[in-house]
């Protein structure tokens, strides 16, 4: 495995991509932890596959290609015929978000800061249309293999160590960001070379946030564990955001995403597409070593109740 750079074509959208090897790992936060929350135990120990994620959270440069039908304008204006790829991708353009009745970004920067405010389908739609454009398999991180990745080998409450003086060094957080998120990359790497795991946007993950779900776990070695989606409501993201306290910054805090989040959206009925009130919020993406198959595919995709449908 090794680093490599996916190109969004007919665009300046690129996603540097890192490896991440397998291996097993303690998952959670043992109860002395300074922060500690009752859904973060028990400890458990997790195996986890091969797989890449993006090095930086996903910026608006390569959401926006999606988000707002820039690939498409973009071949029309220069008159590129589609190809095979093309069209597969255009498939995931038809049902992407109608326009948001406001900058999505707040005023807060596009080029080079990360995208904000949608919701999990629609992080789990952007990855499938960037599958269908590149050829390889892309998804959002489960919570196992995101903690695995934040963690970086180590077991402390953050990536660093536990001395939360230092996450400015680490992270955009609601000391020193500004009251506005920051463009991405511009802290210290955890030890795999990962950016703003902790800080900057909190992340969407595959799992709905079950409060109890790592007892599952206890006294044995859970395989790619995943909380599969059965409500709208509560789901997780995680790392923590420009406006988190640092205990919501550690690598094994959860944060719940809840339907305050929609509290300002004007459309009836409400987006599927936007939490907008979720600034904080945001994503990164992952391939696994081994393609899975067509149906594995799917269920990291679409295994997710209710359906999302826009209306």
């Amino acid at each position: 495995m090794k680093p490599y750079v996916e190109l969004v074509e007919h665009s300046e959208g690129k996603i540097e991509m890192l490896p991440i090897r397998g291996g097993r790992f303690l998952m959670g936060s043992p109860d002395d932890e300074e922060g500690r929350r009752d859904d973060e135990g028990p400890v458990h120990e997790v195996e986890i596959d091969p797989f890449w994620m993006s090095k930086f959270e996903i910026t608006w440069d390569a959401y926006d290609v999606w988000a707002s039908d820039l690939d498409i304008f973009r071949r029309t204006a220069l008159n590129i015929p589609a190809n095979a790829r093309d069209r597969a991708a255009d498939v995931f353009q038809i049902s992407q978000p109608t326009k948001p009745y406001t900058d999505m970004s707040f005023g807060m920067g596009k080029r080079g800061y990360p995208a904000i405010c949608m919701t999990q389908h629609a992080a789990r739609t952007f990855c499938k249309w960037l599958s269908a454009k590149t050829g390889r398999y892309y998804r959002l991180p489960t919570e196992a293999e995101w903690e695995y990745a934040c963690r970086a080998g180590t077991r402390t409450r953050y990536s660093f160590g536990d001395d939360a003086e230092q996450l400015g060094d680490y992270a955009w957080y609601y000391e020193n960001s500004n009251d506005r998120y920051q463009k991405v990359g511009r802290k210290k790497p955890n030890p795999w070379g990962l950016h703003d795991m902790h800080g900057n946007v909190a992340e969407w993950v595959l799992d709905q946030h079950v409060e109890d779900f790592y007892k599952e776990g206890d006294g044995k070695v859970s395989h790619a564990p995943l909380a599969v989606p059965k409500t709208l409501y509560p789901r997780v993201v995680r790392g923590g955001g420009w406006d988190h306290d640092p205990e919501d910054c550690r690598s094994a805090a959860r944060i719940a995403s809840s339907e305050e989040w929609k509290e300002q959206d004007p459309q009836l009925p409400q987006s599927i597409w936007y939490h907008t009130d979720a600034l904080n919020v945001g994503f990164r993406i992952v391939r696994p070593l081994v393609e899975p198959s067509e149906e594995e595919k799917a269920a990291k995709w679409d295994k997710s109740e209710p359906p999302q449908i826009d209306e």
